[in-house]
């Protein structure tokens, strides 16, 4: 088999076989095919496309590219979850904890952020001593003894989508669904899970810019998901503006336990009910959603979500009293007011921009060796629909100095649009694809 071959057929827009896409997959894995090549081939694929049956392929030869997970010595239903990405987006410190506390196993395997804030595995270690590198007995003993555990994704997890992923965003073939699928599903399926909720983000926030794209993507991955055997639900979302109020790896596991307390309602805790809602009814344990969001709101109401979280943190060497005192989250030593020049309503938030000054304090990675500052960020004061007066303030910045501060509030000032006449707040929930 010639690799010329295989591209030239997708050129044509002709269906690959198993075959084909795992001698692609295994031969680039390896260093056997060169990156001009598969640049060539996912150029391809990304102007004619691939039907289910191909990215089905694909996923499943990018997830045997390497090792897999064993959750078999796991007792009961094991739950996954992953977001398609967006700004301000803590989901996971909540709904794991709280799925959790209600019996579903959760055996996350996370990566680290590049970009504007910290991935999950980052968030998490704001928690002093927290250990993301735990093995994979500890990662076993610890789900089966607390019920969760969040660690970061091993070397030898799905070497095929590291490349992969690595090339198509110095090639412009990010944007193709196939591929896109491909790439969530394969990691998904080697970490082992039964019931996998996938997030999928919708608007000027994400990825998918429109809700069709968002639709289409969510459909996607469901029917790879089921296709391999696994309960797979996805969740469209809005991402018009950024998710919750904090932007900032500890202000945002402050703002997930404000959440597990009980404290702050709005969309966030919205959007962990919502897929919540779908793991516990995908994994038996509710006969519907309504009961199963009644489920998760007393585990909130009782303390057992936010005990949960606890557990989470002490069990993989964090300092548990992190979880019920923030003080002792790490803290930036400025925090200055981002003062509004204009008075109205608040229409749009951009939220690639608000991400961007984020990584400008220090909370982001421009590179995969960057450092971030655990403790800067910004805390929105208001949101989409807001009315504002001029002179108020639009945020709080946490920085190290009053200089990043000032040139971040400027920025911050620049990310909102304010309009004289009040405006309508649009769905946060756009849809459910089971």
């Amino acid at each position: 088999m010639l690799m010329t071959d295989v591209i030239v057929k997708k050129r044509e827009g002709e269906k690959l076989s198993a075959e084909e896409i795992k001698f692609v997959v295994d031969g680039y894995t390896r260093g056997e095919i060169p990156d001009y090549q598969m640049s060539a081939l996912m150029m391809a694929i990304l102007l004619r496309g691939m039907d289910r049956e191909e990215t089905l392929q694909l996923t499943m030869a990018m997830r045997d590219s390497g090792e897999t997970l064993d959750l078999s010595a796991i007792k009961g239903v094991k739950a996954d979850k992953h977001s398609t990405g967006g700004v301000g987006d803590k989901t996971s410190l909540i709904l794991c904890p709280m799925v959790a506390a209600q019996g579903v196993k959760i055996a996350k395997m996370s990566g680290r952020g590049l970009g504007h804030t910290g991935g999950t595995i980052d968030k998490l270690e704001s928690f002093p001593g927290f250990n993301t590198g735990i093995s994979e007995e500890k990662f076993i003993e610890n789900v089966n003894k607390f019920g969760i555990a969040i660690a970061g994704q091993t070397a030898d997890l799905d070497p095929a989508d590291k490349k992969m992923y690595a090339l198509r965003d110095v090639t412009g073939t990010v944007p193709s669904i196939p591929l896109i699928v491909s790439s969530i599903m394969s990691k998904k399926l080697a970490a082992g899970a039964d019931v996998i909720v996938l997030d999928v983000k919708s608007g000027s926030g994400s990825f998918m810019k429109t809700a069709e794209d968002a639709h289409e993507l969510a459909e996607n991955l469901t029917a790879v998901g089921k296709l391999a055997g696994k309960k797979t639900v996805a969740v469209i979302t809005d991402m018009d503006e950024p998710l919750g109020n904090a932007i900032g790896n500890a202000l945002e596991v402050k703002e997930a336990i404000e959440v597990l307390r009980g404290e702050k309602k709005g969309e966030l805790l919205e959007l962990c009910l919502t897929l919540g809602s779908c793991i516990l009814t995908e994994a038996g344990i509710a006969a519907d959603d309504a009961a199963a969001r009644k489920m998760l709101e007393k585990g909130i109401e009782d303390g057992s979500a936010l005990e949960k979280l606890a557990e989470l943190v002490e069990g993989q060497e964090g300092d548990r009293r992190a979880v019920f005192d923030t003080s002792l989250l790490p803290q930036a030593p400025v925090q200055f007011e981002a003062v509004c020049d204009r008075t109205g309503y608040v229409k749009h938030i951009c939220a690639d921009e608000v991400g961007l000054v984020s990584m400008h304090l220090g909370g982001g990675r421009a590179t995969k060796e960057s450092v971030i500052d655990l403790s800067v960020g910004i805390i929105l004061k208001k949101k989409v629909g807001d009315k504002v007066e001029a002179g108020e303030s639009l945020g709080t910045i946490h920085a190290q100095s009053i200089e990043a501060a000032k040139k971040a509030a400027e920025m911050l000032n620049a990310c909102y649009t304010v309009v004289p006449d009040p405006v309508e707040k649009p769905a946060f929930i756009k849809g459910i694809v089971r």
